[in-house]
């Protein structure tokens, strides 16, 4: 998840793991800057879905480093991944809109 212009210009970025089994995603990479640039920048050239969302980013920095996603982002998350899924199996898919609360708390 990256965002490229916040109010200070500078890039979030927000990297994600799920392995099926899972309980929850969790959050493996994040940073602002030039380290934001640089997580986007390998997500790229590994070839891995880069999604710019200013308001799932924002949201997803306040995660630890190596914690799951809280449950508020279940469904955003979820509808990004089962949309990403369909993608990867050669599916054309509109990204829908996704249910992203307004804070975590």
């Amino acid at each position: 998840m990256s965002d490229k212009l916040l109010k200070d210009d500078r890039a979030l970025a927000v990297a994600l793991a799920y392995t099926p089994g899972d309980a929850a995603p969790r959050v493996v990479a994040k940073g602002r800057g030039l380290i934001a640039e640089e997580i986007i920048h390998r997500a790229k050239e590994h070839g891995v879905y880069v999604h710019e969302s200013p308001e799932l980013v924002t949201l997803l920095q306040q995660v630890d480093l190596d914690e799951r996603i809280p449950p508020k982002l279940y469904v955003a998350i979820a509808e990004l991944l089962a949309w990403l899924y369909r993608v990867e199996q050669g599916q054309t898919a509109d990204l829908p809109d996704l249910h992203i609360p307004e804070d975590l708390s």
